[in-house]
């Protein structure tokens, strides 16, 4: 194949020069600067026309702006929180509800409160009489059994209530609180203590056990699931999609609420400690309490009565009289002084009152008596507060008065009776003044009821101051008050 070659004649360099140039510069921006302007004219007209003939099938779109704030929420998710936007998920078991079910059906109302037992199976007949007025039983979803386990197949299906809770969708749902079927709640102060956390935020909250070695054997930071903890929805809602995965990478640990821990460590979210969540109560059976709401009681199956000449369910059932007539009030402790007679009294309103023939600060007042044991070794200790031991001598110890009757008086105020019990087995004291306290039958309290939102909008926590009135026909008359803003309780005149 031959290159086609070009005609000799064809000279490119002569063709350029055969066009005519302006012989100079200034001449070549003018010409320049009419065609920009030619440009510039025609560009306009156009757009003109454009826009005039074409207005609605093309028109420009700019991106709409980001938002930074929110979405808005619906109206059901703003007030101030109650009982009903709480979902309770109670860890049970066919071979435990048909008598652990009399410990709910003390606190659960069907026309107020939410939520379920859960089962492995259909409970039988027995004690129906306390199932009706208990919750409401559903059976775990079956997926538990795919699970790796170690030594508790039951704790993966009681960690994966918050999973089976969550999935039912119900609406108005703020909290989800996880808990055991021996587990009783005291519903008002439970909301008193959620309503203080904003729910649109992810919360883990509840309480350690009472007992250092249960805290060392699991974890300090790990609500107790047997006290009870309570889950805020966002927080739910990003454990729930991680939680199944999560169960099968802790699957060594022994109990349901450590596996939850271990999946909300993962999200980042630390656990919020309230101290009215108790996974012991016998610990608070000298009488001494923490100044917080009463949200739990826990262990009722393995621990002594309350109340020593009643069993444990109609201990409990004095207990919530009480709790009952005034919320926010129950257990809390107030201290008075006589200090002619040289007493001091602490008062455990609802529950008991102690008497000691001597005067004692506040510091030794608000320390209870060793009257109880670890749970896992049953030893003296150690526990996650201070204990004084028993005294030997008989003198020392309190004369003890336990609730008898708790009424209404008018619609503010409220009367409790505490009857003297017979001293300790062996610890009888000769003194004359500890024989002028013993020979004290009753002590008659009286107060006015508590704002029922007290522990939500109260953030200065202190305890109550108390009067004596008198003693009357060997009654005792005491009358508990808000204290004054600079009274003090002490043992100097």
């Amino acid at each position: 194949m031959s290159l086609t070659r070009l005609q000799p004649s064809y000279n490119p360099v002569k063709k350029l020069k055969s066009i005519p140039l302006p012989d100079k510069p200034c001449e070549i921006f003018a010409i320049l600067a009419r065609i920009f302007i030619l440009f510039c004219l025609v560009s306009s007209i156009s757009l003109i026309l454009y826009t005039t003939f074409f207005p609605q099938t093309h028109s420009l779109h700019f991106p709409a702006p980001k938002r930074t704030a929110p979405e808005p929420k619906p109206e059901h998710e703003f007030g101030p929180t109650n009982i009903s936007h709480i979902l309770f998920g109670i860890g049970g078991s066919a071979a435990t509800w048909n008598d652990r079910s009399r410990y709910s059906s003390l606190w659960w109302d069907a026309k107020k409160t939410r939520g379920f037992v859960w089962l492995d199976k259909i409970p039988g007949d027995k004690n129906n009489s306390f199932r009706i007025s208990a919750p409401p039983y559903r059976l775990s979803s079956p997926e538990w059994t795919r699970f790796k386990f170690s030594s508790s197949r039951s704790a993966v299906r009681i960690a994966r209530i918050i999973s089976d809770s969550f999935k039912l969708n119900l609406p108005d749902v703020r909290w989800f609180v996880m808990g055991d079927d021996d587990t009783v709640y005291f519903t008002d102060n439970l909301v008193s203590v959620l309503a203080k956390y904003d729910h649109h935020q992810m919360w883990y909250i509840g309480g350690n056990s009472e007992s250092v070695e249960q805290d060392v054997m699991h974890t300090y930071g790990m609500a107790f699931g047997g006290g009870g903890f309570a889950i805020s929805y966002p927080l739910a809602e990003k454990l729930v999609k991680i939680l199944d995965g999560c169960l099968d990478r802790y699957y060594y640990f022994y109990g349901s609420d450590e596996r939850i821990w271990a999946c909300i460590s993962e999200i980042g979210v630390p656990l919020t400690r309230e101290q009215g969540f108790h996974q012991r109560e016998c610990i608070w059976s000298s009488g001494s309490t923490p100044v917080a709401p009463l949200v739990s009681l826990h262990h009722l199956d393995y621990v002594d009565s309350l109340f020593p000449y009643k069993n444990q369910m109609d201990s409990l059932k004095s207990l919530n009289r009480a709790y009952q007539l005034d919320p926010p009030r129950i257990l809390q402790q107030t201290f008075c002084h006589d200090k002619n007679r040289k007493w001091s009294i602490s008062i455990a309103w609802g529950f008991t009152v102690q008497l000691y023939p001597l005067l004692l600060p506040a510091k030794d007042l608000q320390t209870p008596l060793l009257t109880f044991k670890t749970w896992r070794s049953w030893s003296a200790g150690p526990f996650t507060f201070n204990t004084q031991p028993m005294k030997s001598n008989p003198c020392e110890l309190p004369v003890v008065f336990m609730l008898e009757q708790a009424e209404e008086v008018g619609q503010s105020g409220s009367l409790t009776r505490y009857k003297r019990l017979e001293p300790w087995p062996g610890k009888k004291c000769n003194r004359t003044d500890y024989a002028e306290a013993m020979s004290l039958q009753r002590i008659v309290v009286s107060a006015l009821k508590l704002d029922p939102e007290f522990w939500t909008k109260n953030h200065e926590r202190r305890r109550q101051c108390c009067d004596l009135r008198g003693i009357k026909k060997s009654n005792m008359q005491i009358r508990i008050r808000k204290c004054r803003p600079w009274e003090t309780t002490t043992t100097e005149r």
